[in-house]
């Protein structure tokens, strides 16, 4: 027997209908790429996005095409995103910190029509246009004054885009099921693969993130995304704060701690999120300047895993609140958050801490598991390591055209890659990648949680862990640390530090000082690239166990 409820197709147009319905009035305030602050409303967003939708019907947008955008977080990059899913075709969002090369492969493999792009990236775009043969426009999101410098032949101009379309326009009507945006993988191994999220999962993982222990938005909050459109759908909030009538705070593309500390001041807001990177900067930024936080209350980190010490900085420095988060491309890309259960949060903060910096508890609609290289599950008692796998509505089933085959296991899980415990309140830590976890004498070390350890060193500007061959072992942990400009240490100074906070056998065999620690397109640390610059590299006891 069916259920007698109405037929609803859960599209994410609807979710800016309810914006401009509910909360037309609230704002979207833009550091714009030409300079300015620029302001609009949800309303006005709803407004232009439909004649947008027009505009693109004009140039031939048909269901099931692929329109990308190459572009910083702005009222117009929003403005785009609904335009192009609300009229049935694909949303690309395309990470402008990924090499040409690889640029130009992912608009080639998800045939592209037509791109959006900010001022930013047309030089980019021009030195590789002839290498992108499927697109057909390139669309500059700005006026006809930002145009005059444009030296991009046939380039389209973004205002007089929109004042072309007309206000009306029919959005959704189509299967819940459809493909609604694309987003590719980094790529970190082999080329990069595409995630394809339905109109059903975006709806569902927007309800997801709205409850109090996930992102627990509310109409009160003003958000600054700091993590970009173009990682995962701004980790859902570019749909999140619609469906709450947040206020809406775009940085544009100033990320750094001053620009970033200025408009959490000027527009005031209640919350926010970003990778660790981006507030180690914004800690190290007041620290320098005694600059306050007056009205942020709650940030939201991922990305990579959280060092004790940015979650004491806004802790005990500026009474904000973290919450550690964990997902991915894959899943939309919640996963799991660090929010208190009834008895962690009956514990004092310093025993609370344990639990913020692990990466969390999965939410209604994610389902994991762990398990060991014969694929038998593994208790969640906090100390077993085992491979973690995922399982969800809004989790892909596959990539997209067939790319890395059948992703699922029998039960229909999907595996992350990640080496992870859980424990018995829930909780589920990251201890590794698969790739990354070095294996000394048969037993696992945690790179991550080494790495968490020494950046909370004073002189620390950054760490990284890697494994080193040993004769003996088989591999051994090397410490590397980019020191703050000006500040001088040693390798004892580290290894003193790591003393008693890890378990001796984990102690790096050798730290390492560099002038950068890389960061890869997502902002992660890029062990590749780091294991590629230390692959001469021999360890002082290992040259010892030779000999011996």
């Amino acid at each position: 027997m069916l259920g007698l409820m109405q037929n609803w197709p859960l599209t994410v147009d609807k979710i800016l209908d309810h914006a401009r319905n509910w909360h037309g009035d609230r704002e979207i305030v833009t550091r714009s790429v030409e300079g300015p602050v620029v302001r609009t409303t949800w309303a006005g967003v709803h407004g232009r996005a439909k004649q947008l939708s027009n505009a693109l019907k004009g140039l031939g947008v048909k269901h099931g095409d692929r329109v990308a955008t190459l572009a910083w977080n702005t009222g117009r990059h929003l403005e785009a995103w609904y335009a192009i899913m609300g009229m049935g075709a694909v949303c690309h969002t395309l990470n402008p910190r990924l090499f040409a090369e690889q640029l130009c492969y992912i608009v080639g493999h998800a045939e592209d029509r037509i791109i959006f792009t900010d001022l930013t990236f047309v030089p980019m775009l021009a030195e590789n246009r002839d290498k992108m043969p499927s697109v057909e426009h390139v669309v500059v999101m700005t006026d006809r004054e930002g145009m005059k410098g444009v030296d991009l032949p046939g380039a389209l101009c973004f205002e007089d885009l929109v004042d072309s379309g007309a206000p009306d326009f029919e959005w959704g009507g189509f299967d819940e099921n459809m493909a609604a945006a694309l987003c590719y993988t980094s790529g970190t191994t082999g080329n990069p693969k595409g995630v394809l999220y339905s109109h059903r999962s975006n709806f569902l993982h927007t309800l997801v993130t709205l409850g109090v222990d996930v992102m627990g938005l509310s109409a009160k909050d003003t958000v600054l995304p700091v993590v970009p459109m173009f990682h995962a759908n701004a980790w859902g909030l570019a749909f999140s704060c619609a469906a709450a009538g947040c206020k809406l705070v775009m940085p544009g593309q100033k990320l750094d701690g001053p620009s970033v500390h200025e408009l959490l001041e000027t527009e005031g807001v209640t919350f926010s999120a970003a990778v660790p990177t981006v507030w180690l900067g914004l800690l190290q930024h007041l620290r320098a300047t005694n600059g306050k936080l007056s009205t942020l209350k709650r940030v939201v980190i991922g990305g990579s895993a959280v060092p004790e010490a940015i979650v004491r900085g806004f802790r005990d420095e500026h009474g904000v609140d973290v919450t550690h988060a964990w997902g991915m491309t894959e899943m939309s890309p919640m996963g799991t958050l660090s929010a208190p259960t009834a008895k962690v949060a009956a514990m004092s903060d310093e025993d609370q801490l344990r639990y913020k910096l692990k990466q969390g508890r999965p939410p209604l609609g994610v389902e994991m598991k762990l398990e060991d290289d014969a694929d038998k599950r593994l208790p969640h008692d906090g100390a077993t390591f085992g491979r973690l796998l995922v399982k969800g509505p809004a989790i892909a089933g596959g990539y997209f055209k067939g790319d890395g085959g059948n992703i699922l296991d029998a039960e229909g899980f999907f595996d992350t890659g990640d080496v992870a415990t859980i424990d018995g309140q829930g909780y589920m830590q990251i201890t590794d990648r698969a790739k990354d976890v070095i294996k000394s004498g048969g037993e696992w070390i945690s790179t991550i949680e080494i790495e968490n350890i020494a950046v909370g060193h004073p002189t620390a500007a950054n760490a990284a862990v890697i494994g080193a061959y040993h004769p003996k072992w088989d591999e051994r942990p090397v410490l590397l640390v980019q020191l703050k400009p000006g500040e001088t240490a040693t390798r004892d100074d580290y290894l003193g530090f790591l003393e008693g906070k890890i378990a001796k056998w984990w102690t790096p065999d050798d730290v390492v000082f560099v002038d950068d620690i890389p960061l890869g397109a997502t902002g992660k640390i890029d062990k590749k690239l780091i294991r590629d610059r230390m692959k001469d590299y021999v360890l002082p006891t290992a040259k010892v166990a030779e000999k011996a």
